[in-house]
């Protein structure tokens, strides 16, 4: 079996064409949606509304953790515009063609800035939405928990740690354990450009030490201090660089 994993795709449609080349499956991770690049503001849904000087704006806040000016600004911004109409629009839009692109068999889990009731009306026969659910592939069990924790950010698919934990409960022993974000251990939660710390599940790590999956796989952390780290018996691997790559990580047995 080959499979190819990939992670916070944010946009790019033509690297996820390509994704699941020579692969028996495709997994998808979450982030489909491109909002705003942070390492190109002219790309993304907020400089599409609000032009690039507003977004390197924003991300000058973001990343400075002056969450409640960059806030500010968002208000003035949207003020006057049907926010949520506006946002869906520009997800539908992307959406379309990101999921058009996966190829079949591909699962998928949701990110946190993914907009999980609409992912049912793009996923075509082929592509199995899982969160907080298992499916054999190839004779291993694969569990898939979506979403992020609750950060300043607001990010649309944000959970409680306690339902987040309840997802990663229900999954049972699994042989490769699948989330959008990383367990908590600080060389895979820290993302050296952004210059902090994102959230990661202790209840993830919990699990893993439990349960003792052959691979733990995630993203979310676009630049971590470490791509991989090994947790007890588990190879834990940060796949979420595939928005600026266009490379899968690769999963053979």
């Amino acid at each position: 079996m080959r499979v190819h994993v990939v992670s916070d795709v944010h946009g790019n449609t033509s690297g996820l064409a390509r994704a699941g080349d020579g692969a028996d499956a495709l997994i998808c991770l979450g982030d489909l949606v491109l909002f705003l690049d942070y390492a190109d503001h002219s790309r993304g849904i907020f400089p599409d509304l609000f032009g690039v000087e507003n977004a390197d704006r924003i991300v000058e806040l973001r990343t400075a953790r002056r969450f409640d000016e960059a806030r500010d600004l968002g208000s003035r911004l949207w003020s006057g515009v049907d926010r949520d109409a506006a946002i869906e629009s520009a997800v539908r839009s992307q959406y379309a063609e990101l999921f058009a692109a996966f190829p079949t068999p591909t699962y998928a889990t949701y990110g946190n800035v993914d907009v999980p009731p609409l992912w049912h009306e793009y996923a075509r026969p082929g592509t199995t939405v899982l969160d907080g659910e298992r499916v054999e592939i190839g004779g291993r069990v694969f569990g898939f928990v979506g979403g992020g924790l609750r950060t300043p950010m607001r990010t649309p698919y944000e959970v409680s740690d306690e339902e987040y934990a309840a997802k990663i409960e229900a999954l049972g022993d699994v042989d490769v354990l699948c989330t959008h974000i990383p367990p908590e251990v600080p060389e895979l939660v820290y993302d050296t450009v952004a210059r902090r710390f994102e959230r990661g599940s202790r209840a993830l790590l919990a699990a893993i030490l439990r349960i003792r999956p052959k691979y733990a796989l995630f993203g979310h952390v676009h630049q971590p201090l470490s791509r991989r780290v090994r947790v007890g018996r588990t190879e834990c691997v940060n796949v979420g660089h595939f928005a600026s790559t266009s490379r899968p990580w690769v999963m053979e047995w």
